[in-house]
This record gives C-alpha cells, sequence and structure tokens, in this order.
C-alpha cells in the first residue's frame, strides 16, 4: 500500500522522504484546508515536486477548500500550474471546481471533505473524473468492506493523526459560532473546547487521535490504495516518525529500530490514541484533555520536591523533558538533569501527579538527520484563466415556503402554510406523503446524511439529497433536491437538480451573485436550529452541552445511533425574505425538526403576513434571541 505523509511546511519535506513515504500531500498558500500551516509558495511548490520525484516520491497537492465564485479562475489557474510542474494529483472538495477541472490533465482526488462514504459515491467519482477518494473516517472496517472491494477508482483511508468529531465535511460549528470555516480552511477547533452536559463535564468532543498500525493488513486485504497520515500542522518530526513507523510496518519490519521509533512518535506528539471506527464500535473521544502531552509514564509522587519513580517501568534519561498533570491543570514542565533522586526545579505541593515525557534527546538526533529544509525554487508561473460564466434571468415570483419536519403533527401545523415538505423521519414516510399529497403539497423524502450502505434511496417520488452517493442512487426520482449539507458554494456546482439549497456559510452577496448565474432554482435556510454536526460517536446521547461562555447546544440522538448538535440560537432571516425574492431565490427553507406544532404555525404565519406581535410571539418561543447566521459577515 501507499504511505501517504503530511508535508505541512518545506521543513517537513525532507523528513517525509527520508523516513520512507511513497507519496506526500502538501499545499499552496490558497485554497488549502490547513490555512495555518506553514505551505508553499508557487515557487517553493515546483521545487517540492522536483525534490519528491528525485527520490521516488509522488507529490499530491491539497487544494481541498469550497471555493467562492469570485475565485473560482484564480483556483483553476492554480490546478494548470500544478500540472505544469509535474504534480501527480490534486485534492479536491469543491463540486463546482471539479467541474472546471475537466480538461486539466492531472489525477483528482476526492477530499474526505467530499463526503464519500458508500459504493454509490465512489461509482459517482469514477462516472466524474475523480481517480481516487479518500474515504470517510467514519467508517467501519465492516462498511468499508462493502465498498472497497468494488470501487471502480482507488481508495485511500486515514491511518494516523488527528479525527474530527463530525462527519467529513460536514461541520458548521467553526463557521457559525465564530466566524472560521473549516470548509474554507480556518477551523478554530471548538471541538477541543471544555463543555458540559447534565451529567459530565470535559472535553466532550475532543477525539484522542487515530492510531491504526493493527489494521493495516485488513485494508491491504480489502485492496485498500492508500493509508493517510494525518498531521500538516505537526513538526517535521512527528512527519519523520509517523512515516517511518508505518512504512517499516508496511514492509514487515521490526525490532529495536521500530519499537523505538513508535515509542518516539508517541512522545513527540500524543493527546491520547483510538482506533477510530475501525476496531470495535467505542467512542473516539478523549474528555480528560485536548492538547498534546506527550506520553504517559504513569503515576508520581512527590515529596519535598523529590519525586518518587519507583511504579514507572519505563527509563527515564538525562536530558528527558518531563510535564506533571493534576487533572487537566498542568502543575509545571522540566528537563531532567540528575537522576537520583530526581528533583523538582520548581516550588510544587506534596501530591501525586501524572508524569508525561514530552521530550526525548534523541529527537534530537532525528532533527540533525532530517537537516534543513532543501533549496526549493522554480520558474514556472501560472497561467490566467477566464471561466466562462452565463447569466440567467430570474422571475420575482411568489417566495415558496419549504418545511423541513420530523413529525406529523409538526407537519400538519405547517401545511396551511408550506408548498412543500421535507420529511426526515423514514419511519413515517408512507403515512406522512398520504396525508401531504392529500393536501395538495408537496412531498419530498429527506434522506439521513450519512448512509454507508446506501440503504436509503428514493426512485420514484421526489426526494432531497445529502451527497453525490445519494444523488446517483436516486437518478430516477421524480424530482431531486439538494440539500445545504452538499456544500454548493458557487455557480459552476454540477449536480442536475430541481432545486439546490445553498450553503449556510454563504453571505448575502454570494447568495445575490449565485442566483445571477446559477441555472435552476435556489433555496435559502431563512429559520431554525442550524445542525452544526453529525457524530457518530456512541459516547453522545441525547442532552444539552454548554459551553465555556454559557451558550447552550441541544443534542439528539436518532434511532440510527447518530448524535446532532444545533445551534444554541436559532437562524432568523424571515425578515429578509423580500432581499432573497428579489435576488431571484426560489424558496426558504424553513427547519422546524423536532419543534412544536405551535412554532411552525406561528413562523407560517408571519412568513405569509408579518407584523411586530408574531416576530415577538416567535422570539418568545425561541428563548428570547435569534442570529442572521453568516448572511451579512459570510466566511
Amino acid at each position: 500500500m501507499e504511505i501517504l505523509s503530511p508535508v505541512g511546511s518545506p521543513d517537513s519535506l525532507p523528513a517525509a522522504v527520508l523516513a520512507g513515504a511513497d507519496a506526500v500531500y502538501l499545499a499552496g498558500k490558497d485554497f488549502g484546508a490547513r490555512a495555518f500551516a506553514g505551505n508553499f509558495s508557487d515557487s517553493e511548490l515546483e521545487g517540492a515536486v522536483g525534490y519528491a520525484h528525485d527520490h521516488g516520491v509522488k507529490v499530491h497537492v491539497t487544494v481541498n477548500t469550497l471555493v467562492k465564485g469570485s475565485e473560482m479562475d484564480d483556483a483553476v489557474s492554480f490546478v494548470r500550474f500544478l500540472a505544469d510542474i509535474g504534480a501527480d494529483a490534486v485534492i479536491v472538495q469543491d463540486l463546482g471546481l471539479l467541474k472546471c477541472l475537466t480538461s486539466v490533465d492531472i489525477a483528482k482526488h476526492a477530499s474526505t471533505q467530499m463526503q464519500v462514504h458508500s459504493l454509490e459515491g465512489l461509482k459517482w467519482c469514477a462516472e466524474n473524473g475523480l481517480d481516487r477518494a479518500v474515504l470517510a473516517r467514519e467508517l467501519t472496517m465492516e462498511e468499508l468492506s462493502s465498498m472497497v472491494p468494488d470501487s471502480p477508482i482507488e481508495t485511500e483511508v486515514f491511518i494516523q493523526g488527528a479525527l474530527c468529531y463530525c462527519v467529513s465535511g460536514g461541520c458548521l460549528m467553526s463557521s457559525h459560532i465564530g466566524g472560521r470555516s473549516g470548509n474554507r480552511g480556518s477551523c478554530a477547533q471548538p471541538c477541543r473546547k471544555k463543555y458540559a452536559s447534565e451529567t459530565k463535564t470535559g472535553y466532550l468532543l475532543s477525539c484522542a487521535d487515530l492510531f491504526g498500525l493493527d489494521y493495516m493488513d485488513d485494508l491491504r486485504r480489502l485492496g485498500v490504495t492508500s493509508l493517510k497520515i494525518e498531521g500538516r500542522m505537526r513538526s517535521p518530526a512527528y512527519s519523520y516518525l509517523a512515516t517511518k513507523v508505518y512504512s517499516m510496518a508496511d514492509k514487515g519490519e521490526g525490532g529495536n529500530e521500530f519499537d523505538d521509533a513508535l515509542k518516539l512518535l508517541r512522545t513527540v506528539f500524543n493527546r491520547g490514541t483510538c482506533s477510530g471506527y475501525l476496531g470495535k464500535f467505542v467512542s473516539p473521544v478523549q474528555p480528560e484533555y485536548p492538547d498534546n502531552r506527550g506520553f504517559l509514564l504513569g503515576e508520581v509522587k512527590i515529596r519535598d520536591r523529590v519525586m518518587d519513580v519507583s511504579q514507572i517501568s519505563d527509563e527515564i534519561g538525562i536530558r528527558d523533558g518531563l510535564s506533571l498533570f493534576i487533572g487537566d491543570t498542568k502543575a509545571g514542565g522540566f528537563k531532567v538533569s540528575s537522576l537520583k533522586p530526581i528533583r523538582i526545579p520548581f516550588k510544587i505541593p506534596d501530591g501525586r501527579y501524572s508524569l508525561y515525557r514530552t521530550y526525548d534527546p534523541r529527537i534530537d538526533d532525528i532533527k540533525n538527520l532530517i537537516g534543513p529544509a532543501p533549496p526549493l525554487s522554480g520558474s514556472t508561473q501560472r497561467r490566467p484563466m477566464r471561466m466562462k460564466t452565463n447569466t440567467y434571468p430570474r422571475e420575482q415570483s411568489r417566495m415558496q415556503l419549504s418545511y423541513y419536519v420530523s413529525s406529523i403533527k409538526t407537519m400538519e401545523a405547517a401545511l396551511p402554510y408550506a408548498d412543500r415538505i421535507y420529511f426526515d423521519n423514514m419511519d413515517k414516510i408512507e403515512e406522512a406523503r398520504e396525508i401531504c399529497t392529500s393536501a395538495d403539497r408537496e412531498f419530498v423524502t429527506l434522506l439521513p446524511r450519512f448512509d454507508p450502505a446506501d440503504e436509503f434511496r428514493e426512485t420514484e417520488y421526489p426526494v432531497m439529497v445529502n451527497t453525490v452517493g445519494q444523488y446517483r442512487a436516486c437518478a430516477g426520482a421524480k424530482r431531486i433536491y439538494g440539500s445545504s449539507v452538499l456544500n454548493a458554494f458557487n455557480h459552476f456546482f454540477p449536480l442536475k437538480l430541481h432545486q439546490l439549497t445553498l450553503s449556510t456559510e454563504m453571505s448575502k452577496g454570494e447568495i445575490s451573485e449565485m442566483s445571477l448565474h446559477y441555472p435552476s432554482r435556489l433555496e435559502v435556510m431563512a429559520f431554525g436550529r442550524t445542525e452544526l454536526m453529525l457524530t457518530r460517536d456512541p459516547g453522545m446521547d441525547s442532552c444539552t452541552l454548554t459551553d465555556e461562555r454559557g451558550a447552550s447546544f441541544p443534542v439528539y440522538r436518532d434511532k440510527r445511533g447518530y448524535s446532532h448538535i444545533l445551534n444554541s440560537v436559532d437562524l432568523y432571516l424571515v425578515d429578509s425574505i423580500q432581499d432573497l425574492r428579489e435576488m431571484g431565490v426560489s424558496s426558504v427553507g424553513l427547519d422546524l425538526r423536532r419543534r412544536p406544532p405551535a412554532l411552525a404555525k406561528a413562523v407560517g404565519e408571519m412568513c405569509l403576513r408579518p407584523d411586530r406581535a408574531k416576530r415577538e410571539k416567535i422570539t418568545e418561543m425561541c428563548g428570547g434571541s435569534f442570529t442572521r447566521g453568516l448572511y451579512q459577515r459570510g466566511v
């Protein structure tokens, strides 16, 4: 299998190459999902491709953010530049960008952010010019077994590094509560913050790092093409050690050299490890702390600033870096200067502490082996691109109201106001459809967001899809609607839909531009608790999560075992319906899932006959406050 290693900056390139990487992935200064890594200038990219190829290593370049319409010319120009300098592949999330790259001669890989998690998704990728898919990190070994052997394209699976709590490509938490979009490469990592529920407090969304060494043989037997190591924000020493461990394991090499590399890997970066969803289906969360603490050596007693290490099995050496913690509070850290006894060089109360090794002097040897970044330069220039853009006239017809509901009672309350119903309770579909169509309202089945078995599909009646796999599976449906989960961010979006709901991360100006140039009907979400995260974590139950600022996020666990984390306040753009109509938007989405019938009625009345008293009533029913989301500020 290919061992694909992270290179976040020129300093990490020789580290991955020296350690035995078959391929590396890296980013330019724009359009990469790790905007805060060092990344590479155009000149450095050309030099990096030459350096890697001289050592028999392939280079994959990430262009894996959502792309605004105004950025598309630059994005395509950049990918053409990558083809010109001989990069081996480009990793893409944005479906509009993928459409614009049809004529660019470079291998194209679907980013994990594209939400490919089923065999239908893999088939769609094959039919649309993709050579490989980076599969969702939330897939189990059983689910991988059902799709990888029959995949018409190459497959790539994460084997090591950080895990997102939310299903890949679906996280809106950072953008909606902090204005920094993970889909745009600027995630503020709210999952690493402390939260409290009704029963516990801790880092309840913070996943331990994936450590998949024990699953390499199983993945090889399935036919997985590439194993991916996450870590472009980490040090060159991490890139070297992670690559060396997995490269040696892939070759069947062991012994002391392998054991030493593995121990050093757990020292150079460690926030706890787990098997993700590859092993037993257990929670990947490590709730005690969210940061790198190094390798846990064990519990020690300290008396009069002297450490009792009699219960520690690992040897401690001169110049080791050690840190002491009580719970999630760091008591201090120091470098060992004497061993008999080990004396703490600062005042510290007597007691029991958790001891971590944060540094091993052998890491200095690795740094010396890696050496400085090689000289990387090139002279190839980007070729300017101008993508053809059409303008489509929009009729300012009456704004339609689309209700998202999950119960028949709420649906019945919405019917007098709704033009269509999106219904997401799969157990009640037939009953709900009969009631809705009897009331002469359009009924649309809203499919689950994550469906690895392609279990849920609709080939006869109208349906709303969330992924390219569902789009392919529902090709025969009467009408296909696209949900906001498809992350439509520009007018080059390629799926042929009856109506497309735009990403909730788009601003007013971006919606207006999209409406001018997109050929089909558009919908904008105008009311409801935006779903910020969907997680497979079996340890998350229905509850309310409260962050350190006091904001409370409702969580509900559905019948399939998935948990949905909603925004702390309702989106309210009902007062912008006229503006949206003038832009040419065809419909607004009103999300009343798991909300009372009275609220569905009140929102409908406000949309059709707005006045201050009705707005005040809705405000009271929703807890006293609203958000306009990203409508004004965007990301």
